[in-house]
């Protein structure tokens, strides 16, 4: 009982070993305490650790007949795990469950012991399933001392007592030891033509699923009930609204269809969560996905080639730290902190010839790493090539992100709001009306002159988190831009990874200003999302979408959006079942003490003009064409590196 209660803190002289199915193991039992000093001394903590403790000791243990009286549950399911275990101590649980079945129905009884369901068997009520639960294939069961792989291969045997299987959904989807699925057994074919239903086991938003999921716990459950093949007859899960979600809205859907009604599905970096940033295989999977708009940022080589690539930093995206160019490392404090290797400070073929593209991980320090089998896949891309890609693809349109203008001007000698303009101009995407052309920045001064220039959709990213904008602000950016880009704290403000329940105008606001709305960067790992989405990404883009009524969404996992427009359920008005309803930002964190609640958030700022303007981009140094930044006239500021740098890069290299 230590994993999940506090008994360890109120007995602490109470741990013991006893023997379990035959293993010794020590802890505190239930066999050791009545049920009254249980109940009025022991209360519940989270088993998983990685879970918050903010509820742990706030319940009770709760008596199994309280799960009939006091909740209204459409079904109950009872496992006996340890019948076995409980008769050493002469108690029987056979009696226990007779006792409990005159006065209740229960729905599902549950074992891993042959014995203890055959001894039940045509003694509860009719109504009542028996489901014999399969633990790991080489444990062994006690009651035939055969593993359990074994009794898999004689499931007319099981027939006999049982009318249902619980298999872990390994048992179902075997994974190979990196974590990647293996072809489906046969396991739902053999148990449906036994006569069994099968139940999959182990299911939890917030635990390592494979990586074939793209960290989507919605696509997990999926793979189970709408295969194609085959569907299990349920799942026990740690998180009922995600399998909620996909039996009742995401089942049976067209995913091939394509709508590029609002919400738009907005590509970051490609299908960045998938491969590495901006790469082939990325755009591919992002067109693929059903995205509705793919982006490229742009940054610059050294002989003056536009490329897509998130960073101006190649340490940060690509395998230049271990090549022959780690040597060019600079510090340029107004592009970023620290040293790096930039896109200027190598040409194209430097790049597309001797360095590896790598995934981006922002979700490390919690050990969740992006699909490692493709860590370094797919090549590098040019703004032609990309322009090229997409071109003739069915999109809404394309986004190109430009930032460091106004450095590029002046250090580097080169014009790139010019050269991205003439780059469209020379792919045809300025004479077309297929795709809409969407050019974003955080800079004002970047899209003023592409507004003097161009006709082009421009788009306003806001880096910072605001609570509002200001009617200054406003008038300011709607002189230059056509919709606004926002961060997800500035929509649903959170501390600690609860949403709280300030109430942020900035959407509506916006919105009053006749301006779209895009929220970013929704990602589909568990860590990145407040615990009020339970660890679903559907459950976020839900929220932002039905609550904030955002116009769309910048997401590194596009398929995931798109699905979630494909839905069900979003249609059904006042009939929306539950599952689909968004949180009410605050709820969850007031479910928790005051004493145990994080600390309150500081208010978010407003945005006001000051934020918004900026003065006109600085004229291209006339010592170089707009088009190819010489190294001759670069005018930065770079710092000599020190000997500890040299020696901790020849670590890294060695490492």
């Amino acid at each position: 009982m230590d994993n999940c209660t506090i008994i360890a803190s109120v007995f602490p002289q109470g741990k013991k070993t006893y023997k379990v199915n035959g293993v010794s193991t020590a802890g505190w039992f239930s066999v050791d305490y009545t049920s009254t000093v249980l109940l009025q001394n022991v209360s519940l903590k989270q088993s998983v650790l990685s879970r918050t403790p903010a509820y742990d000791g706030l319940f009770q243990i709760n008596p199994v007949e309280n799960i009939f009286t006091l909740y209204k549950a459409p079904a109950v399911w009872l496992n006996v795990q340890h019948d076995s275990f409980y008769s050493q101590f002469k108690l029987s649980m056979r009696s226990y469950i007779l006792s409990l079945s005159k006065q209740f129905i229960v729905d599902y009884i549950s074992s891993p012991e042959v014995n203890f369901l055959t001894s039940i068997s045509g003694r509860v009520s009719k109504k009542t399933k028996l489901v014999f639960r399969f633990l790991d294939e080489r444990s062994i069961e006690p009651s035939t001392n055969q593993t359990y792989g074994s009794m898999l291969k004689n499931l007319t045997f099981v027939k006999t007592f049982a009318s249902g299987i619980l298999v872990p959904k390994s048992y179902i989807w075997p994974v190979t030891p990196d974590n990647y699925l293996l072809p489906y057994t046969s396991v739902v074919d053999d148990a449906h033509k036994a006569g069994l239903e099968i139940y999959a086991a182990d299911f939890a938003n917030d635990l390592t699923i494979s990586y074939n999921y793209s960290f989507d716990p919605l696509a997990e459950y999926l793979f189970f009930i709408d295969n194609g093949a085959f569907s299990v007859d349920g799942v026990l899960t740690d998180f009922p609204i995600t399998p909620s979600e996909a039996v009742g809205c995401f089942s049976n859907l067209n995913t091939s269809k394509i709508d590029h009604a609002k919400p738009l599905v907005i590509s970051h970096n490609g299908a960045s969560g998938d491969y590495p940033d901006c790469t082939d295989q990325a755009y591919e999977k992002a067109v693929a996905d059903g995205a509705d708009v793919i982006d490229c940022p742009v940054q610059v080589t050294k002989d003056g080639i536009l490329i897509c690539m998130s960073s101006v930093d190649l340490m940060d995206v690509t395998t230049v730290a271990k090549s022959q160019f780690a040597s060019q490392v600079t510090t340029i404090n107004s592009l970023k902190a620290g040293s790096g290797v930039f896109t200027f400070n190598l040409t194209w073929d430097d790049i597309s010839k001797n360095l590896k593209p790598m995934i981006s991980n922002p979700m490390s320090t919690y050990n969740l790493y992006r699909n490692p089998r493709n860590k370094n896949a797919g090549n590098f891309m040019r703004l032609s090539d990309f322009l090229t890609f997409a071109n003739g693809k069915d999109l809404s349109g394309i986004m190109i992100t430009v930032e460091h203008a106004a450095f590029m001007a002046e250090e580097l000698g080169f014009g790139v709001v010019d050269a991205v303009i003439k780059a469209l101009d020379d792919s045809g995407y300025s004479k077309q009306t297929a795709q809409n052309v969407m050019i974003q920045s955080t800079n004002s001064s970047v899209l003023v002159k592409f507004k003097q220039e161009t006709k082009y959709n421009l788009v306003y990213m806001i880096e910072e988190s605001v609570r509002d904008a200001a009617p200054s602000s406003l008038a300011d950016i709607k002189k230059f831009a056509d919709a606004v880009s926002v961060g997800t704290t500035s929509v649903f403000p959170e501390t600690h990874y609860y949403l709280t329940n300030q109430t942020n105008k900035l959407v509506p606001t916006l919105k009053s200003a006749g301006l779209q709305v895009y929220v970013y960067v929704l990602m589909n790992e568990f860590a990145s999302q407040p615990n009020d989405f339970f660890a679903d990404a559907t459950s976020q883009i839900n929220a932002y979408v039905q609550s904030a009524k955002v116009d769309g969404v910048i997401t590194d996992f596009p398929g995931t959006a798109h699905r979630y427009k494909l839905n069900s359920c979003t249609s059904m008005g006042k009939n929306m079942p539950l599952f689909m309803q968004p949180p009410q930002p605050g709820g969850l964190l007031s479910t928790i003490l005051p004493d145990a609640q994080p600390p309150a958030a500081a208010p978010m700022p407003l945005l006001t003009d000051a934020d918004v303007a900026e003065p006109a981009l600085p004229p291209v140094s006339n010592t170089t064409t707009a088009a190819s930044p010489s190294h001759a006239a670069l005018r930065m500021r770079t710092h000599v590196l020190s000997i500890a740098t040299l020696l901790m890069l020849c670590a890294s290299l060695l490492i």
